[in-house]
């Protein structure tokens, strides 16, 4: 089920990508994914939208965009780790997520039961 490390991190950009553009309508401009030992790391550019955007050039703004991208990934965080278990076979044990207003980046780290890189290491 496993192959490349390279093969599955972009499998599970396009995959989040995918995902993010059914829940909010639009994806981010550019994903990135990095697997380091029992960690997967997604680092997504671009993720505001034009209305974020607007709103977080205010303090009370940019608490508004914190709080509901908060809300949104509690929401989904089942389906979150459900593409990752998916991908890699593995159960995730705990996942975390921030968005930067100031950026417009946003960061997902998954905590695996497994060391992923040595799995892809056989």
């Amino acid at each position: 089920m496993l192959t490349t490390k390279k093969k599955l991190e972009i499998e599970l950009s396009e995959a989040f990508i995918k995902f993010q553009r059914e829940l909010i309508g639009r994806g981010p401009q550019e994903a990135k994914t990095y697997i380091v030992e029992d960690m997967i790391i997604l680092r997504f550019k671009g993720v505001l939208t034009t209305e974020e955007k607007h709103l977080v050039s205010h303090n009370t703004g940019k608490s508004l965009v914190k709080k509901m991208r908060q809300v949104l990934r509690e929401m989904y965080s089942k389906e979150y780790e459900e593409i990752i278990e998916k991908h890699t076979g593995c159960k995730v044990l705990s996942s975390h997520s921030d968005t930067s207003t100031k950026t417009g980046e946003r960061i997902e780290v998954f905590v695996m039961e497994q060391n992923i890189s040595k799995l892809l290491e056989t």
